[in-house]
């Protein structure tokens, strides 16, 4: 299961041996051992182990960034820039953990004396992660876990084993003990057992709808909490500009992150009719020419788009684009004539392809970019301060950015609603979804 495939040329390079289920027993073994430093630790000691963490991906940013290329694609400038991210991360729970992990006294009204929350740890958690972001994804939901004493299982994705490797090393280099942060490459049946054991006491899932549909029909079972991040087909909402041109810079931009391989990319625009022609004539020519050549993730998912892009035009859509597809290689492409009706509105493009709407109005706008099963995050663009709130408060969406791409930060909530998941990382709510929130009350 476990192979690097460079998907420039399709060649496996590598191989990494499944775990056995007496590994995976012992990662788990492991992890639940450590549970005693997290309760034991103090908020400071595993701060200082965070930002060990970070400088190290900062000093290791090269060799991490050449494996994420290796193995899924990812343009090299843009897997260094994954790494900073990273090295941000980490430090940025390094230098809150204790704010946000701090007693929060509450005002006692019910009889005398007086009543804290406390935040704890659980103890075991699981990690399921994806391959589009192999560090990124990890990072966000190691650190604050990390921070407040829980203890990591982590299943990486089974073409992303060399970088999975990486990271462990590395979380060994910080200094966190053995068990603190154990990698398996387990199988999805093992993973089921791990879910099921009694000492996880939570799962946290980037991936696919059908991924997260199955983790968290096991984890129910079992009464475990589950964090998921899962797919999503974002609105990029063009109401009015004063600039178009630098609109449309923005919009190519949300589209051909990570090859359009983000689940909170651009992919649906939706533009207000007396801005839709110049828009579509000048986002196609950028996009077709700002295309970055790398290849998609793997053949296997060139071939998933090139069926989906290809039910959209035998359903009546336009597609333009240049090129030829070739092996993982896609080119980047537009879809136009489309509606809400149209099979493809309702999916997600994991690839450089765009759907653009045209919309009558804002109403009209609202009710295209709202018309899916996914809310995971939007994009609005308006030159109308009023306009921009209403809008904002009117998507139904777990992120909204106004005016603006590529301003996630670490101390930003990421997540969304609907088929998008539930759960937020990140930012101070990103420490809040696995730890116990003890209360003390002290009555005499």
């Amino acid at each position: 299961m476990y192979a690097v495939t460079d998907p420039t040329t399709g060649e496996v390079v590598e191989i990494y041996p499944t775990a056995t289920d007496a590994e995976i027993t012992a990662a788990v073994d492991a992890a639940h051992a450590a549970t005693a430093w997290g309760r034991t630790s103090s908020v400071a000691e595993r701060s200082a182990l965070l930002r060990r963490l970070g400088d190290l991906h900062t000093e290791h940013q090269a060799e991490l960034a050449a494996s994420i290329v290796r193995e899924m694609g990812k343009p090299l400038q843009e897997a260094e820039g994954e790494i900073g991210f990273c090295a941000d991360i980490y430090h940025y729970y390094a230098d809150h953990a204790e704010e946000f992990l701090a007693d929060e006294p509450l005002d006692v009204t019910s009889g005398p004396g007086s009543a804290v929350i406390r935040r704890s740890p659980v103890g075991v958690l699981l990690g399921i992660m994806p391959w589009n972001f192999p560090a990124y994804q990890v990072a966000r939901f190691a650190a604050p876990n990390l921070a407040i004493g829980n203890t990591i299982v982590l299943k990486h994705a089974p073409q992303c084993p060399a970088t999975a490797a990486l990271l462990e090393k590395l979380f060994a280099e910080a200094g966190f003990p053995a068990g603190a942060y154990v990698n398996v490459y387990a199988t999805n049946e093992q993973i089921a057992d791990v879910i099921a054991d009694p000492r996880v006491q939570g799962v946290s899932l980037t991936g696919s709808e059908r991924a997260g549909a199955a983790v968290a029909e096991i984890a129910g079972r079992h009464l475990k909490k589950v964090v998921l991040e899962l797919g999503g087909s974002d609105p990029f909402i063009v109401l009015s500009t004063d600039d178009l041109d630098s609109v449309v810079e923005a919009a190519v931009a949300a589209r051909l992150d990570n090859t359009g391989q983000a689940c909170n990319a651009a992919k649906r625009f939706v533009v207000v009719e007396d801005l839709y022609d110049e828009f579509v004539e000048k986002f196609t020519a950028r996009l077709l020419a700002g295309e970055t050549g790398a290849p998609l993730s793997s053949v296997a998912a060139a071939e998933n788009l090139g069926r989906q892009v290809d039910e959209a035009v035998a359903q009546g859509a336009t597609l333009h684009s240049e090129g030829e597809r070739r092996g993982a290689y896609f080119p980047a492409g537009v879809l136009t004539g489309l509606t809400t009706e149209h099979a493809v509105a309702r999916q997600e493009l994991f690839g450089p392809v765009a759907m653009v709407f045209p919309a009558a109005d804002e109403d009209d706008a609202l009710r295209i970019a709202n018309d899916t099963p996914y809310g995971l995050g939007s994009y609005v663009f308006t030159t109308d301060p009023a306009q921009a709130e209403r809008v904002a408060d009117r998507i139904e969406a777990g992120m909204v950015f106004v005016n603006g791409v590529g301003a996630e930060g670490a101390e930003l909530p990421f997540g969304g609603v609907k088929r998008s998941g539930f759960g937020r990382e990140l930012g101070r709510l990103g420490i809040e979804e696995f730890v116990n929130k003890k209360l003390i009350r002290v009555v005499a």
